[in-house]
C-alpha cells in the first residue's frame, strides 16, 4: 500500500510545530497541499504489502504505481537458495539487512560471503542468486518488470 502527498511544510504553523506521528491513525497518510496540487511524496508501510513469490524467495515491492520514483524498492525474504537468474534491462542494488551465518551471493559464478550492511550493485547481464537465509532491501532501476527475469 502506498500513497502520495506533501510534506509537513505544507501545513499550517500550529500543525508544523506539533510532533508528527504518521502512524497514529493509519499506517499511511496522504496529505495533499491543495485539491489541485499533485502529490509530491510517497510513503509505504512494507507490512501492508503482500509478499509475492520471486526467484529469490518472497518479495514485497513498493513504488511500482507512482511516477515520483524511477524504480521500485523491494524487501525480499530468502529462506533457501535462490534460483540463478539475470536481467537484460534492470539494475538491482542489494542491501543486506539480515543474514544467516553462511549467507552468500553468487555473481557470474563467483560466490561471495555477505553480512548485514553489505551492498552490491548488480547490473544487467550479471547472473546472480542468493545462497542461504537473508532479508534484503533491493533497489531496482528502472521499475521492476517480471518479464525481465531470465533463466539459463
Amino acid at each position: 500500500m502506498s500513497t502520495e502527498g506533501t510534506g509537513p511544510a505544507e501545513h499550517g504553523k500550529d500543525d508544523a510545530k506539533a510532533p508528527r506521528d504518521h502512524f497514529a491513525t493509519s499506517p499511511v497518510r496522504n496529505e495533499p497541499a491543495a485539491a489541485s496540487a499533485a502529490p509530491r511524496w510517497v510513503m509505504v508501510d512494507f507490512a501492508d504489502l503482500d509478499g509475492v513469490p520471486c526467484p529469490c524467495g518472497t518479495a514485497r515491492r513498493a513504488f511500482a504505481d507512482t511516477d515520483l520514483f524511477p524504480g521500485t524498492i523491494h524487501v525480499t525474504e530468502i529462506a533457501a537458495d535462490a534460483r540463478t537468474h539475470y536481467h537484460k534491462r534492470l539494475t538491482e542494488t542489494y542491501f543486506f539487512l539480515e543474514c544467516g551465518p553462511d549467507a552468500c551471493m553468487e555473481l557470474d559464478g563467483e560466490v561471495l560471503p555477505v553480512r548485514p550492511g553489505v551492498c552490491i550493485v548488480i547490473p544487467p547481464g550479471v547472473r546472480h542468486r542468493a545462497i542461504g537465509r537473508m532479508r534484503v532491501l533491493i533497489v531496482v532501476l528502472p521499475k521492476f518488470d517480471p518479464k525481465d527475469e531470465w533463466f539459463d
